[in-house]
């Protein structure tokens, strides 16, 4: 089993003799090299959907929730936890290379799915907010792309991956349910955007896994340590 680097010795020497001995092995180079551009892809698909989403947004509608509850003002507490458990993200990633090939065609299938999702009916937000971040942010984090919560179904993705790793696996399911509950005291989402994000992102999940067997297989090897 391979030591935690928050308890090695010297973990940088540990992070380059994991990519050394990682990307040594034939074919995985190419191997990351595809999951990137199938990431890249995602990307793409997912900020078209946004543009299409808002651009045919309608009218909004009650819920159950947000209808009962005033607009809190959630700038700080959603855009920049969404920058920390981003760089939580790419550090529980990029801790071991072994994660990259799954990790980047996971992801990458849960923009698919949810852009799929985004363009299929184009309520408006609850409100329109107004962040006082800038239009940059604004455009990126504040569109019309309401089902699913891609905030809340992302974390769980983690959580779901790292599922054996009792710390990384909390710290994704607090992510997961702070963000629940930002966006909805922001109403930046609906309820049903909240809710439905747990189980359609644990269907993405299990299809990445049958997608990419080999590659989750390499991702889940050894990952049993209590940490990264």
């Amino acid at each position: 089993m391979e030591t935690p680097l928050h308890s090695h010795p010297a973990p940088l020497r540990e992070i380059v003799e994991r990519y050394r001995m990682t990307f040594s092995r034939r074919g995985f180079a190419f191997s990351v090299f595809i999951s990137l551009g199938f990431l890249f892809v995602g990307w793409w698909v997912n900020y078209f959907a946004i543009v299409f989403a808002t651009e045919h947004a309608s009218n909004s509608v009650t819920d159950i929730v947000l209808s009962n509850i005033p607009v809190f003002d959630v700038d700080l507490l959603f855009v920049y936890g969404t920058f920390v458990y981003a760089a939580f993200g790419i550090i529980t990633i990029l801790a071991h290379p072994k994660r990259l090939p799954f990790a980047f065609k996971a992801v990458a299938v849960f923009w698919i799915i949810r852009s799929a999702f985004t363009i299929l009916t184009h309520f408006a937000p609850d409100t329109q907010y107004v962040s006082d971040f800038g239009p940059a942010i604004t455009h990126m984090f504040f569109g019309a792309d309401l089902f699913f919560s891609a905030h809340t179904g992302m974390p769980f993705l983690g959580a779901l991956a790292f599922w054996r790793v009792k710390g990384i696996r909390a710290t994704y399911l607090v992510g997961s349910v702070y963000f629940a509950i930002i966006v909805l005291l922001g109403h930046l989402h609906y309820s049903i955007d909240v809710v439905s994000a747990f189980f359609i992102t644990y269907t993405i999940f299990h299809i990445a896994t049958w997608l990419f067997p080999k590659e989750w297989e390499l991702f889940n090897s050894d990952i049993s340590a209590p940490g990264i």
